[in-house]
């Protein structure tokens, strides 16, 4: 299955933020079909509890059985490019089931979204904010389809 699914909680806040993940998703685009799906940020909540509740459900909403979900979380395994190049890879080569990376919110993501990660992936040890989290992660996957395509992009 030749497509990739993003979901994030919110749409990026700052400019830069805004611009870099556009141009990494164009840059994406021409190795592989993009879906892009930004839930609501929810920052009427009366608690952090209610808030991850909240933006879990509609995160839930938007997966489907056959997404292969993907949560980005700084205790899940790193893979470096090359690893979720080949990761990427054999993803893709699913014909039942597409990737789907999933960024959380500020505060994370509740129990009920953590049990549907089928694998959960880091960035690397850092706590990062969301707007840069989604850059760092977008430009990871555009890296990963180079690496597939043989494009110079990456060097060695």
């Amino acid at each position: 299955m030749n497509r990739l699914k993003l979901l994030f909680v919110g749409e990026a806040k700052a400019p830069w933020a805004a611009d870099a993940a556009r141009h990494y998703i164009e840059a994406l685009s021409r190795y592989v079909r993009c879906e892009v799906v930004c839930t609501r940020d929810i920052k009427d909540a009366k608690d952090k509890a209610q808030r991850m509740r909240r933006e879990g459900q509609a995160l839930l909403g938007s997966v489907t059985a056959r997404d292969r979900v993907i949560g980005l979380d700084e205790g899940g395994r790193a893979h470096g490019s090359k690893g979720l190049s080949a990761k990427l890879s054999a993803w893709l080569e699913d014909p039942g089931r597409a990737p789907c990376f999933v960024v959380g919110g500020p505060f994370g993501f509740s129990p009920e979204v953590r049990e549907r990660f089928d694998e959960t992936m880091s960035l690397g040890p850092y706590t990062l904010p969301h707007d840069l989290a989604r850059v760092v992660l977008l430009e990871q996957l555009y890296r990963g389809m180079t690496i597939l395509a043989k494009h110079p992009y990456h060097h060695d």
